[in-house]
């Protein structure tokens, strides 16, 4: 072939072949568990993967709890069904709940689940039952960015953060079994006392609100960066510690208000509260366990739901609702949303999922299950089951 000046001019061969782009079936069935009230894709993001040449099939009234109506979606471009059967036949499936046991019977092999781990409510015939399904399960707190943060964790947590201090504030009432106490101190009243874990997201929300309400505040990590971060971002001197027991242990002795904001990258959170530092907490005052979802940090956490959020232990009041977020459905189903759509839109690019996971190592490392091999080491070890490096079934799959 001559190039513009008329010479001779040797092509390279392209040896790549870019996949084509590939229409995904996306399926959002109604959530019925831990009254769960968000929805994994709002109106505004069907429409965007509508107009990007996927198909949406939304089971009938799976967004009522969150204020949209099934007329909303269906203007957006979505495909409203009316049974479980039908949504279950797309080949990627989306939720914010994780899949019950009797949804996992509707599950065919290869088809692309995306929903929350939630470790704690995970049992071994759960995973076997997945096994068996040889499907594809993504958890979406274990999605990663290119930075290393977590991004559904991120919003999450920053919801979290805010609602959980809002939550205590109500707590510590009267009207709840609290101490009667006001979260904010009033003039010749000291506020009450709040002690946070941890100096993440949810700890940075948490004690942004505690001090807006007035509070008086503690906020305990071993990442002396984070607390760092924490107080340049605040603007202000902080009372912050390294997460050491004996003081930590004196901390919670006049605390109104425990704030668990510990997040693991993998697997279990430790417990930093034992039974025994509860036990010598004052009757009346409040653990609010944000951590729960990954197991919680408090010995003396149960998992609990929007049903009945509360239980008491030794004289002390524990809130460890995992799906805390789902209180503002609205909210947070946008927010999942806005993050969730990009990711399809990436997949159909690549031509399917499976080909953006060898490309993209933050949504590879949320795998915990590929096609009948178990890949999330924490849960073999629980288990004891055989798991898989991920890295080696893309490659070996491609």
């Amino acid at each position: 072939m001559a190039n513009i000046f008329g010479n001779p001019q040797t092509q390279e061969e392209k040896l790549e072949v870019i996949p084509k782009k590939k229409k995904l079936v996306i399926g959002i069935p109604v959530e019925n568990t831990l009254q769960e009230n968000r929805v994994a894709l709002v109106p505004n993001s069907v429409r965007l993967l509508v107009n990007n040449g996927h198909r949406i099939l939304i089971e009938s009234k799976a967004g009522e709890k969150s204020n949209y109506t099934d007329h909303h979606f269906s203007e957006a471009g979505a495909e409203i069904v009316q049974t479980k059967e039908e949504v279950y036949k797309a080949n990627v499936l989306l939720k914010v709940a994780p899949p019950t046991l009797d949804e996992i019977d509707f599950f065919t092999p290869n088809q692309i689940i995306i929903s929350p781990l939630q470790i704690p409510i995970i049992s071994e015939e759960y995973i076997q039952k997945l096994k068996q399904k040889k499907v594809i399960a993504i958890a979406m707190e274990y999605l990663q960015s290119e930075n290393g943060s977590f991004p559904v964790v991120r919003i999450m947590s920053e919801m979290a953060g805010l609602s959980a201090m809002l939550t205590a504030a109500e707590l510590l009432s009267n009207a709840k079994g609290g101490r009667g106490v006001l979260l904010g101190g009033i003039s010749g009243v000291p506020p009450a006392k709040v002690v946070i874990l941890g100096a993440g997201v949810v700890g940075e929300f948490a004690t942004k609100a505690a001090l807006g309400l007035g509070a008086s505040v503690r906020v305990f990590d071993n990442d002396v960066n984070k607390l760092m971060r924490l107080q340049n971002i605040v603007g202000r001197p902080l009372h912050t510690s390294s997460m050491n027991p004996v003081y930590l242990s004196y901390q919670l002795l006049s605390a109104d208000v425990v704030i668990g904001a510990i997040h693991s990258k993998e697997g279990r959170t430790r417990i930093v509260v034992t039974e025994d530092m509860v036990r010598q907490m004052k009757s009346g005052s409040v653990i609010i366990d944000v951590s729960i979802d990954q197991g919680g940090c408090f010995e003396t956490s149960t998992v609990t739901s929007h049903d009945k959020p509360t239980f008491i232990k030794h004289e002390v009041i524990h809130y460890c609702v995992p799906n805390i977020a789902s209180k503002i459905s609205r909210t947070a189903s946008v927010a999942v949303s806005n993050i969730m759509a990009p990711i399809l839109l990436e997949a159909g690019d690549a031509g399917s999922i499976e080909r953006m996971l060898f490309s993209l190592k933050g949504v590879r490392h949320g795998v915990y299950m590929y096609k009948g091999a178990l890949t999330n080491e924490y849960l073999g070890r629980r288990f004891n089951m055989k798991s898989t490096d991920i890295d080696l079934l893309i490659t070996s799959n491609l």
